[in-house]
């Protein structure tokens, strides 16, 4: 459903384009590791998926949960919360394991948060969490990196920018891009897998700038 969704709405919003690396389509399941920027991008990020025949799972902030309707729809598709720093964060793993056993995509969060600026500029992915390298070694998943840009024309800022970006967005119309660049098999589960993760979605996240002609910043 929260695909659907999102391909219903998105287009409502901005002005979504695809590329894929060498045209190819996703493999039959995977780690989607996209770069986080906005409150916005997780649903450009399921829009544009959703194009290439994928409707992921997605593992997000388990305060999602406590969200009414939102949580329960969650719930329900068996998208899966993650408690950091919390005894339970371990079932987290094993579910998203599970899913990818069940030749499921999981869409992961790497970042594990959102940058803390109020421009709606472009900057790089910032440090990723261990979390993505620990589970595509546990699994042998392969990792598909995703760029996404626009979004944060979409919603950026404080509360009230935010809520004003969004009933506005219709009327603007932003332009918004995904690139899905080439799987990869990370080596280890260490800092340099991780690294490594990072990289290629940071060569994805430039294609998407690219395509919509930002200045692409570094990491802030």
């Amino acid at each position: 459903m929260l695909s659907r969704l999102a391909g219903q709405l998105v287009p409502a919003v901005g002005r979504l384009t695809l590329t894929t690396d060498g045209g190819a389509g996703l493999p039959p399941a995977g780690i989607i590791a996209a770069n986080h920027t906005s409150l916005a991008d997780p649903a450009i990020v399921l829009a544009a998926l959703l194009r290439l025949g994928a409707r992921p799972v997605v593992m997000a902030t388990a305060g999602l949960w406590s969200v009414p309707l939102l949580g329960r729809a969650l719930a329900r598709e068996g998208h899966i919360p993650v408690r950091r720093g919390d005894p339970r964060a371990a079932r987290s793993v094993d579910l998203a394991e599970e899913a990818l056993e069940r030749g499921r995509h999981i869409l992961i969060y790497a970042e594990g948060g959102l940058p803390r600026r109020t421009d709606p500029a472009e900057a790089e992915p910032g440090a990723f969490r261990r979390g993505l390298a620990g589970l595509a070694h546990r699994t042998g998943a392969p990792v598909i990196p995703v760029g996404q840009a626009g979004a944060r024309r979409v919603t950026s800022g404080s509360a009230v920018k935010q809520l004003a970006g969004l009933a506005t967005a219709p009327v603007r119309r932003p332009r918004l891009h995904v690139h899905v660049g080439p799987p990869l098999c990370l080596d280890g589960e260490g800092a340099a897998a991780t690294e490594q993760a990072r990289l290629a979605v940071t060569a994805a996240w430039r294609t998407a700038v690219a395509r919509l002609g930002e200045p692409a910043g570094p990491a802030v």
